[in-house]
């Protein structure tokens, strides 16, 4: 199994979380704006962090290694304002990314966790 480094796997999840939202928030409305308020309200930095602590508690050893080499990646110059709310979404990004390409089944069971704690 070929492995990326943290950063590619939070490059990854951040597209598949964003897929995910909008894979929801589609069938919420029709009107455009608060299609994009519905998504937007999800697809943050913060309410990433803030699915990270959900979820922590549940999350193996590999796992949390996981979070915890990528919250210590660097942080580019425009992110800078709040670190630990970056780190911790990127952290939940590479997480969402490493699940999607190495294991579908765990992937699936945090997602619907997720979504029936906050989607609905």
């Amino acid at each position: 199994m070929e492995t990326l480094n943290l950063r590619s796997y939070a490059h990854l999840g951040d597209a598949v979380w964003e897929l995910f939202v909008r894979e929801y928030t589609v069938f919420q409305t029709k009107n455009l704006k608060t299609l994009h308020k519905i998504t937007t309200d999800r697809v943050n930095s913060k309410y990433q962090a803030d699915m990270l602590e959900f979820l922590e508690a549940d999350l193996t050893e590999e796992e949390k290694d996981i979070t915890r080499r990528a919250r210590n990646c660097p942080i580019p110059v425009a992110r800078r304002n709040n670190q630990a709310e970056y780190r911790q979404s990127t952290a939940f990004e590479a997480l969402i990314g490493y699940w999607f390409l190495h294991d579908k089944q765990r992937y699936n069971t945090i997602i619907e966790k997720i979504r029936k704690n906050y989607f609905s």
